[in-house]
């Protein structure tokens, strides 16, 4: 392999270690131009872009070369969102066949990706025939493989002659005696290590791949699970790790215990991390490396925009009766008609921060409803979950999603999906939708929350309601 040229987006942080821009912590317009288009498209590498393109992953890789004590593999389960689990697996030419139909109907799929069920590196035949057919059939959409990294140093001269630009590698530890704790064996070569030298194997193997993909020049996007008394703390030495070999993306996500899903740690008791735990570490490890803040958390047979799953559309069942017709003309005009959207978007940021700078006040969390775009469009009682905007007097900061299924108590009754809509939204100032009911708007104003109906773009829209906390503190002090 030939060296790669040196990464810009290292050295594109702002003088206070914060971003430049709101695109995932990544500073777009501070990159070069090539690097720029890389992303632009891409809803897991681009925050800005996820607002309006749409992904896919196909469920072609059912097979797992290790365990996480945070996973259990689930087939044929309609009714649970997080990954490893799928309701239907594929074949590499069923796969290919719900890309086409997919795209039809959602024009503004920009990628798919192959997650899971299990590895797709342990199952090399089929994730990359699968992609082979895709590249046939659907030259535009960008490719993308998440991996655990045992295998991947093997297959990265693959992964670049087949045109993959984006990979994922899930990496929770870079100290053997931690990731012991996370992995109880992994199976290399056809023999299973357990517990420590397991651990050895698959983190050394997983360092030989992202600096495989950094002399190839494929973008990485690290995946790390945060686990309360496991790694919590030495994720910082894992972000300093990743920067050192080029990572582009750092996703730090929750850990996933529920004790009805089956994995060890759920049986176990282990803890998930509060909301402040996730954002404390997140603002620590983004002084060094770019970090993401909106992920999902998706399946391995997601479809839609992130935070939507529209998998169930697009069974096979109902791909034996559609017909794959990939009208590349109208994509085009979908994406340009994007991107026009998206250049008005980013005029009206412009001006939002041109009006805010060098402002002094308080800092204030508030949380929007919305379906995408960019836009405050969705009636609070329709969300399933909220993005969390952080202003003050000189900024306005995305800092990730709450999904509210995470904060519900048991029962289906309203009291009780009011209840937990009011703890995800804990440490909130406000709420903005486009409707709120009077029972929605009491029980959040009980709980301290102000209600706020309004539509329009995100950021202007917090802007305007920071002002005018503002100038009600200023009146009330006057």
């Amino acid at each position: 392999m030939t060296t790669a040229p040196t990464h810009t987006y290292a050295k594109n942080r702002t003088a206070s270690g914060g971003c430049a821009s709101e695109d995932c912590g990544v500073a777009s317009d501070r990159l070069d131009a090539a690097l720029q288009e890389r992303i632009a498209d891409h809803p897991c590498y681009s925050e800005e872009a996820h607002h309006h393109y749409a992904r896919m992953h196909v469920a072609v890789a059912p097979i797992c070369n290790i365990q996480c004590n945070y996973c259990n593999r689930k087939y044929d389960c309609a009714n649970e969102s997080r990954p490893g689990v799928v309701s239907e697996l594929l074949t590499p030419e069923e796969a290919a066949l719900k890309v086409l139909v997919v795209a039809r109907e959602i024009p503004q799929l920009s990628v798919v990706g192959i997650a899971g069920p299990g590895d797709p590196l342990a199952n090399p035949e089929r994730t990359f025939r699968t992609f082979e057919l895709i590249a046939e059939s659907a030259p535009d959409l960008k490719l993308c493989l998440s991996t655990n990294g045992l295998m991947l140093p093997d297959y990265v001269d693959r992964i670049k002659d087949l045109g993959i630009d984006h990979v994922t590698v899930t990496l929770n530890a870079i100290d053997p005696e931690i990731a012991a704790k996370i992995y109880p064996w992994v199976r290399y070569k056809g023999k299973y290590y357990r517990g420590l030298e397991g651990a050895k194997i698959l983190l050394d193997r997983q360092m030989e791949g992202l600096e495989a993909l950094q002399q190839a020049d494929v973008l990485c996007k690290t995946n790390s699970v945060l686990i309360p008394g496991i790694n919590d703390e030495h994720l910082v030495e894992v972000n300093q790790a990743l920067r050192d070999r080029g990572v582009f993306l750092h996703n730090i996500m929750p850990l996933i215990s529920a004790p009805e899903h089956g994995t060890y740690f759920g049986k176990t008791g282990q803890r998930e991390p509060s909301q402040a735990e996730l954002t404390t570490l997140q603002d620590r490890c983004e002084t060094h490396t770019n970090v993401m803040r909106h992920c999902r958390q998706c399946r391995a047979d997601a479809v839609g925009l992130l935070g939507e799953d529209r998998s169930l559309e697009f069974t096979k069942a109902n791909l034996a009766t559609a017909t794959p017709e990939y009208d590349m003309a109208e994509r085009q005009q979908v994406r340009e008609g994007i991107e026009a959207f998206r250049a008005a978007l980013r005029t009206a940021r412009a001006t939002v921060a041109r009006e805010r700078q060098g402002n002094t006040g308080l800092t204030v969390q508030v949380a929007i409803a919305t379906k995408g775009s960019g836009l405050i469009n969705q009636p609070f009682g329709h969300a399933k979950e909220f993005a969390i905007y952080e202003v003050n007097g000189s900024r306005i900061r995305f800092v990730g999603h709450r999904k509210i299924d995470r904060y519900r108590q048991s029962g289906y009754s309203e009291a009780a999906t009011e209840s937990g809509v009011v703890r995800a939204l804990d440490g909130c100032r406000a709420v903005l939708a486009s409707k709120i009911g009077p029972c929605s708007r009491d029980a959040l104003e009980q709980a301290g929350i102000e209600a706020v109906e309004t539509t329009g773009e995100i950021e202007v829209a917090v802007a305007n309601y920071y002002d005018q906390v503002q100038h009600h503190a200023v009146n009330a002090q006057a």
